[in-house]
């Protein structure tokens, strides 16, 4: 962990990341939505079910714009099986219901990188999550984990026409560049801080704390229409 960045705060949002080119985001309305605070919670190896599940809940087209090209059930697996829980972040937002809605994947990229300690991003949001700024609050929380884990930048690669993907990147401030139909993001991370580590920490117990809310509502839901169809 390092010291405080000595940039100005005035000139740098709650991430630590400098505005982007315009000044303050938006007041529209539907702008303050990704300022509301959502949980998301972190993802371990026993959740390689619910990942797949998720991923297949997803339909063809949207899974060539995640892994950019079309992921039948075989490689699905193979995938969810190879993420390395030690070295990699896995983040998930789960419905009322306690359905996977959105997934983000945060693979350290190999050492000796051109541009030093680097993390991938990837994210992926079924169509009943989106145009709620889900897919933003998970690259927001992964910028702060990145940082934590020494990152110097996060890396997007995603394909030329995922204009989500590329759109949540540019309004963070990352470098876009096109090759053809493919197309990557470069974001500079500043250094982590003591702020940093604690809004992680706290973010993860809330996040537990409310799933867990949510798991015995559910469950106890199901038990009370059970004992009604019951007794009728």
């Amino acid at each position: 962990m390092t010291a405080h960045n000595s940039e100005s705060s005035s000139s740098l949002d709650k991430f630590g990341l400098a505005h982007p080119p315009g000044g303050a985001p938006s007041p529209h309305p539907r702008a303050d939505l990704v300022h509301h605070w959502v949980p998301i919670r972190d993802l371990k190896p026993h959740h390689r079910r619910r990942i797949l599940d998720h991923l297949l809940s997803l339909n063809e087209h949207d899974r060539y714009l995640r892994f950019g090209f079309l992921a039948p059930l075989e490689q699905l697996s193979r995938y969810v099986a190879s993420i390395d829980f030690r070295r990699d972040e896995v983040f998930g937002i789960f419905s009322r219901r306690l359905q996977l809605l959105a997934v983000a994947h945060l693979a350290a990229m190999p050492r000796g990188h051109v541009r030093g300690s680097a993390m991938e991003f990837g994210v992926s949001v079924l169509p009943e999550g989106r145009g709620k700024g889900l897919g933003l609050r998970l690259f927001q929380h992964a910028i702060t984990h990145a940082r934590n884990r020494g990152a110097s930048h996060l890396v997007i690669h995603a394909l030329a026409e995922n204009a989500p993907m590329l759109r949540i990147a540019t309004k963070a401030g990352a470098t876009v560049e096109q090759f053809g139909q493919d197309a990557e993001g470069w974001l500079k991370l500043p250094k982590d801080t003591v702020a940093t580590h604690l809004e992680s920490s706290l973010q993860s117990l809330a996040a537990e704390a409310i799933y867990r809310v949510k798991y015995w509502t559910a469950h106890f839901s199901d038990w009370l229409r059970m004992l009604v169809s019951s007794a009728s």
